[in-house]
């Protein structure tokens, strides 16, 4: 199982390295993909543990960080939040996920993100041509996980990509790998995934169409022709353990819990950076959490919240996270999650 492992952690590494294999280290390339926005944290405990979810992840608010994190659900989860970002941007999530069998699990996962209207502007009305426009961005999962023992899950995510700005867009298919494994060793889980791989995206459409009178185009236009990008491919290892609680290998307590998180994170368009988390936990009821991101421009410390409340047969997840960007500002997301 081990050997397997490796292999699956091996192959993947091996797509990142190929992505940018003729760029030396020493550049950050930086604004070098398309698309940034598929990087934006999407889950609310997953930011309030500063984003080292790759081995923490459970269920479908998951989905994003390691498509295997599905392979946790019990019955069916449903997910949903909605953020007023940095500078007037909302986004926001919903993703539903059910149990198919006792080793096979489904869910999809959807983002928006609209960017809140602004002036249009050209070289002749640098104060507005009196148009308005706006940036519209979803990428919507389908996700399959799979348990392959009772210590290594499996799953991928097909991703179909749309961004929208004025009359311009782009349409792109891309996946996700992710796996989910308990080493054994004094019960540290080991996450792995690799998102947002897929091929390289041009922008086109009516708003790159320019008029030039007395030309030989037949309808008197030329088109600007866009370069192409890559995605933000990003790669994350990361470990987590809970070093107090039921299931603990150090202090078992039925009571508290304590459950420490770290990740490093590789993506094709920075540098490489890390987080890390805790998370306590009271009668696996009430969560405070706190995190920091390591080696990263703007995100600092983050906190968080949660409340698990028992409906009957149903579970209602209630997650607030705050993070400081520093000279940006703070932002606050708040998701509701039911389990039944």
């Amino acid at each position: 199982m081990m050997r397997a492992y490796i292999y699956i952690f091996l192959f993947s590494f091996g797509l990142l390295q190929a992505q940018y294999r003729d760029i030396p280290e020493v550049v950050t390339k930086v604004a070098t993909s398309a698309a940034n926005w598929l990087k934006l944290e999407t889950s609310a405990r997953a930011i309030g543990m500063g984003g080292s979810f790759v081995a923490s992840g459970r269920g479908v608010s998951g989905i994003p960080y390691n498509p295997s994190s599905i392979a946790f659900i019990e019955k069916r989860e449903a997910y949903f939040s909605s953020v007023n970002y940095l500078a007037g941007i909302q986004h926001g999530v919903f993703t539903f996920g059910a149990k198919l069998s006792p080793s096979d699990y489904f869910g999809f996962h959807i983002f928006y993100l609209n960017s809140g209207e602004m002036k249009v502007t050209n070289e002749y009305y640098p104060d507005g041509t009196g148009e308005k426009f706006s940036v519209v961005s979803m990428a919507i999962r389908g996700t399959y996980a799979r348990r392959l023992t009772d210590r290594l899950k499996v799953g991928m995510s097909l991703n179909y990509i749309r961004d929208k700005i004025y009359e311009a867009g782009m349409n792109a298919v891309s996946f996700d790998l992710g796996s989910n494994f308990d080493t054994g060793i004094y019960g540290t889980m080991l996450g792995m995934s690799i998102t947002n791989f897929g091929p390289e995206v041009q922008y086109n459409g009516e708003s790159l169409h320019i008029t030039v009178p007395d030309t030989i185009d037949v309808d008197e236009r030329v088109s600007k022709i866009t370069n192409k990008f890559p995605l933000p491919l990003v790669f994350r290892l990361g470990l987590e353990n809970e070093i107090v609680g039921p299931g603990s290998s150090f202090i078992k307590n039925n009571t508290h819990s304590i459950r420490l998180s770290i990740d490093g994170i590789k993506p094709n368009d920075y540098t490489t950076y890390g987080s890390m988390g805790m998370e306590y936990g009271w009668r696996r009821m009430a969560f405070l959490r706190t995190g920091i991101h390591l080696n990263h421009d703007t995100a600092g410390m983050s906190l968080g919240t949660g409340l698990n409340i028992r409906l009957g047969r149903m579970a209602l997840n209630v997650d607030y996270a705050f993070v400081d960007y520093d000279v940006l500002k703070v932002t606050h997301q708040v998701a509701i999650g039911l389990a039944f």
